[in-house]
């Protein structure tokens, strides 16, 4: 090789080293977060999470000037940093994406907002109050090529993802036919949850609904992602109000039936449990699966029951911070489908909003 070639090789090398490095460090760069409403209960997901470096708030919009100044958020960010006007907290913090913290209802404006802007989005289950404003937020995500996540609890436990696994690689239990899931606690009030939260939680504008919303949907999300995003033949929903003198605008226990051409659903959302829960059933043509907690699921297979501990999720599957950074910074790819993606969480609130009709008709809803 003669010292021209030489030179030219060591320099492509020092190119390559520097782009390397150009990336590595992009990806080791915190993610710039926005945080739009500061009312959901579920700010604490935030908090727990920022020391840990893997995103830095740069701004925080909430309209509400009581709660701008009397939030957990302020004893860690800059009070420097919140806005009263989203808009123009975007505009000035230039976030990469924005987690939602406000009312259900709030989802529609803060992608109205972000998407033309070219900020991703991550909301808090469930995705839309109904159709009307979740096809609107899908469309506005997918013309400005933007991600719009949904966040569950349920995601990130590692019971769900072990079934997933041994119904769909191993076809530990055949084929499923049947599949319950219980979900709730013995209320919103009950429990302690601020009034800044139960204010919109039990206000069927806000919130699309009570219980059939709150808790309805991990049932509908879990379903549709082990169904393989199949759409449902139909939907029956029974709703009731137990505690008329608690929860006077919404109801409080909800039933779905919810049915496939291969398998029936029961998705039960409830502010009456005696104790709060998120556990499912599945049943196949050759055993079943009963996830019990996070971290301990029952499998029953060849006439034996036995206690199974799932391997732990490793990183960015494990949380939902994780996760919404590496799919902003395109290190991982969702999937359709998957529990996260847009394409799940439309049908999630297709089967919520059948779920109401139904319950007012007293009929099923034919999809």
């Amino acid at each position: 090789m003669n010292t021209k070639n030489i030179f030219k090789t060591f320099f492509l090398c020092l190119s390559v080293i520097s782009l390397s490095f150009t990336l590595n460090a992009q990806e080791l760069k915190p993610l710039r977060l926005g945080v739009a409403g500061v009312s959901h209960g579920h700010l604490h997901e935030v908090l727990i999470r920022l020391e840990r470096g893997d995103f830095e708030i740069v701004g925080v919009a909430e309209p509400d000037e009581q709660l701008r100044v009397n939030n957990p958020l302020r004893k860690k960010v800059d009070s420097s940093l919140f806005y009263a006007d989203l808009e123009e907290m975007l505009d000035k913090t230039k976030p990469e994406a924005v987690v939602a913290y406000g009312s259900i209802y709030d989802h529609l404006a803060i992608v109205e907002a972000c998407a033309p802007r070219g900020i991703h989005v991550m909301v808090e289950k469930s995705l839309a109050v109904n159709m009307n404003h979740a096809n609107r937020m899908a469309r506005l995500a997918r013309e400005n090529n933007t991600l719009l996540l949904t966040n569950y609890e349920t995601t990130w436990y590692d019971t769900n993802h072990e079934a997933y696994r041994l119904i769909k690689n191993e076809n530990a239990i055949g084929k499923i036919n049947r599949i319950e899931v219980y979900d709730g606690h013995e209320g919103p009030i009950e429990i302690g949850c601020g009034k800044e939260f139960t204010d919109w939680l039990t206000d069927p504008k806000l919130n699309g609904g009570g219980a059939v919303i709150d808790f309805g949907c991990y049932g509908a999300n879990l379903v549709t992602w082990l169904m393989n995003g199949e759409r449902p033949k139909s939907v029956y929903a029974i709703l009731k109000q137990l505690k008329l003198d608690k929860y006077p605008k919404v109801d409080d226990d909800a039933t779905i039936l919810v049915e496939y051409p291969s398998a029936t659903v029961q998705i039960m959302g409830s502010w009456n449990w005696p104790k709060g829960r998120k556990d499912m059933h599945i049943y196949g043509s050759e055993g079943y699966i009963y996830q019990d907690t996070p971290g301990s699921m029952r499998v029953y297979t060849h006439r034996k029951e036995k206690t199974t501990l799932p391997p732990k999720l490793k990183e960015p599957y494990n949380d939902s911070f994780y996760y919404l950074k590496a799919a902003v910074r395109k290190e991982i790819q969702v999937q359709p489908y998957d529990l996260s993606s847009l394409e799940n969480n439309l049908i999630v609130v297709e089967i919520l909003e059948s779920a109401i009709k139904s319950a007012k008709s007293g009929k099923p809803v034919r999809f």
